[in-house]
C-alpha cells in the first residue's frame, strides 16, 4: 500500500500511526499541542520514537464533544499539516468527516483521510478522496447502538462502506478499515471487536486499530486516561497477532517496542 511517498507492507507488518490532536478539548491530550510550535515539537518526538504516519485531528470526537464549524476545523489542521510536510518526510493523515476540510488538508499535503463516519456523514467525501487519489481509513460507526447480532452486523456494515467507497472511484488498494472502538458500541462490544480482529482482516483490506487510552481500557482496569499505557499495549499486541496493519496510538515509543516484540514472536521459526 502506498501512502504519500511511502510504501507499507500491510500484509506482513504493523505500523504506528501517531495521534496529533490540535484541539483544546480532546479527551486525553486536549490543549497540549494546540499551537503550531507545540504540534511540530510533538511530531518530531513521535517520528524520533518510531511513528510511521502522523494523524492530525482538529475536532475532538470524545463523548459529549462540542461540534465546531468546518472553517474552524480547517483553520486548526491546515497550517499544521503544511508545517509538518515542509519539515518532515512522513505521511500525514487528516482526521475529519467533512469533505471541505479534507480537500483543504489534501491541498496542504495530507496523504490519507481518516473518516470516523466511514464516508457517510458527507456525501462529497468519497469524491474528494477518489479525485485526489489519496488513501482513506473507513471507520465503523453509526448513530445508535442497534444491532441484530453485533459482530456479523459490524463486519457487514464495514464491508458495505468499502463497496460504497469503491463504487465512488476509490481504489481498493487505497482503503484501510477500522472497527471503531468506542463508537456506537457498548464496552462488551468493544472487547468483542478487538477479540475478533482476525475476522476483519479476512475482508481483504488493511485493518487499523485505535484503542489508545480509550474508555474500553478503563472499563477493565479502572484507570485514568494517562495511566492506560499498559492496557493500550495489550490491544496493540492483539492487533499484531491478529494481522492488523496499523495501530493508532498516543504513546509511540512504548507501542513501537510492543509491536517489535509481538512481530518477533509471531514470526518465530520453530525448528
Amino acid at each position: 500500500m502506498i501512502i504519500g511517498n511511502k510504501s507499507f507492507d500491510t500484509k506482513n507488518n504493523t505500523y504506528i500511526m501517531g495521534i496529533l490532536n490540535v484541539t483544546p478539548d480532546s479527551f486525553s491530550d486536549g490543549g497540549m499541542y494546540y499551537s503550531i510550535d507545540a504540534a511540530l515539537r510533538h511530531t518530531e518526538e513521535m517520528i524520533r520514537d518510531g511513528a510511521h504516519i502522523i494523524d492530525v485531528g482538529g475536532e475532538s470526537t470524545r463523548p459529549g464533544f462540542t461540534e465546531i464549524s468546518a472553517e474552524e476545523e480547517k483553520n486548526r489542521v491546515v497550517p499544521v499539516i503544511e508545517k509538518i510536510k515542509n519539515n518532515f518526510d512522513i505521511p500525514v493523515s487528516v482526521d475529519t468527516y467533512r469533505s471541505d476540510v479534507a480537500q483543504h488538508a489534501v491541498n496542504a499535503g495530507a496523504d490519507l483521510v481518516n473518516d470516523i463516519w466511514g464516508l457517510r456523514a458527507d456525501e462529497k467525501m468519497a469524491g474528494v478522496i477518489a479525485n485526489n487519489n489519496v488513501a482513506c481509513c473507513i471507520m465503523h460507526n453509526k448513530k445508535k447502538i442497534e444491532y441484530d447480532e453485533f459482530l456479523p452486523d459490524m463486519i457487514r456494515e464495514l464491508s458495505e462502506s468499502c463497496k460504497y467507497a469503491e463504487s465512488a472511484g476509490i481504489d481498493r488498494d487505497k482503503i484501510i478499515i477500522d472497527p471503531g472502538i468506542g463508537f456506537a458500541k457498548t464496552q462488551s462490544m468493544n472487547l468483542c471487536a478487538v477479540k475478533h480482529l482476525d475476522k476483519l482482516t479476512k475482508l481483504g483490506y488493511p485493518v487499523l486499530l485505535g484503542c489508545s487510552r480509550k474508555s474500553v481500557i478503563d472499563s477493565v482496569l479502572h484507570l485514568e486516561k494517562n495511566d492506560r499505557v499498559e492496557g493500550t499495549i495489550v490491544t496493540t499486541v492483539y492487533a499484531v497477532l491478529s494481522g492488523c496493519a496499523f495501530v493508532r496510538v498516543h504513546d509511540i515509543k512504548e507501542n513501537v517496542r510492543a509491536v517489535k516484540m509481538a512481530m518477533a514472536i509471531k514470526g518465530a521459526e520453530c525448528k
